[in-house]
């Protein structure tokens, strides 16, 4: 017999707040194995680094343990990817950094699209960069240094962690804002470029702060600026670059994500638990310690600096017609 309307819609309102009630249960109950945060590049990089601060974290906070499984490869692509195919179920996140906003556009076909593919969780934090010359290099200051590129067009070298990098795509913005003709080399990392600056083989970099902080300090490279709108406690000294170059910034972030559709109980359960790492004490510091400036807020904040981020590189790829090798 058929059911009457009034009937029929009590009894669907009754099955919706119980799926809902079922959906906050279980939230509050994950998580109940172990996670997996997939990292895109190789262990003891920066990226990897940070992952297991977040993994150590979330483990003690949740009770569970939060595994780093690290995918390198593809230029950041093998890992993302391996993660926006997961189950969206909490149990595979991705640890999210600018490189995934570079390559939006430095790819032409990858197989997912990431600001629609990935939900955004929390931002954890991002890190200056340091624009650094040889010693060598007669600018003690970035003005001095962007006169002296500008009266040797062609003629100066400006190393890179590879071509699409986060040190690239910034270097190719601050020779397009302050109008500089430089031949960019690029290397298969930071660490030999940062090696060849000290030689003397290339003259100049952006580099985040991490990488030459000790090099700078021990005067085997001159710092002239960081690269985020205010100055870094690394280097107090060193004025920021948007004081000469008005509206420059550039600055790798990271935070956490998680596939497309994952409950939204989850991802705010994950959002909390890392916005309070930023009134502890002990994390704090260890952020410090890795020149990182926190990045407080919500999944929607996150979201929107993917975005924005997505927008400002992609108009800097384009521009400067960058390829992937």
């Amino acid at each position: 017999m058929p059911l009457p309307r009034r009937h029929f819609l009590h009894l669907a309102a009754g099955a919706a707040g119980l799926s809902a009630v079922s959906r906050i249960a279980w939230a509050q109950s994950y998580p109940l194995r172990p996670v997996r945060i997939i990292v895109a590049t190789a262990p003891g990089a920066t990226t990897d680094i940070t992952a297991r601060l977040l993994a150590r974290w979330l483990s003690e906070r949740l009770g569970q343990q939060f595994v780093v499984e690290n995918r390198p490869g593809g230029g950041n692509n093998i890992g993302t990817e391996a993660v926006v195919r997961a189950p969206a179920d909490g149990y595979t996140l991705l640890l999210v950094n600018s490189v995934n906003a570079i390559n939006a556009t430095l790819f032409e076909k990858l197989g997912y699209n990431f600001i629609n593919d990935i939900a955004p969780v929390a931002g954890f934090y991002r890190v200056p960069m340091v624009l650094e010359v040889n010693p060598s290099v007669p600018a003690r200051t970035a003005p001095e240094f962007i006169a002296y590129a500008k009266a040797n067009p062609g003629k100066i070298n400006m190393a890179s962690a590879g071509i699409g990098s986060t040190p690239h795509v910034a270097g190719e913005l601050f020779k397009m804002m302050a109008g500089l003709n430089m031949l960019h080399v690029p290397y298969r990392g930071g660490a030999p470029a940062i090696t060849d600056l000290i030689g003397g083989q290339v003259q100049v970099m952006i580099e985040p702060i991490t990488g030459p902080l000790e090099h700078i300090r021990a005067g085997k490279l001159r710092g002239l600026a960081v690269t985020t709108t205010t100055r870094s406690d690394a280097l107090p000294d060193l004025p920021t670059l948007e004081t000469f170059v008005p509206g420059y910034e550039a600055s790798p972030w990271y935070g956490l994500g998680a596939p497309k559709n994952t409950p939204a109980e989850i991802v705010d359960k994950l959002n909390r638990e890392i916005n309070a790492a930023f009134i502890d004490p002990k994390m704090t510091r260890q952020i410090a310690e890795l020149g990182g400036t926190p990045l407080a807020g919500s999944p929607a904040d996150f979201g929107k600096l993917i975005t924005d981020e997505t927008g400002k590189w992609g108009k800097v790829i384009r521009a400067a017609n960058i390829r992937p090798e």
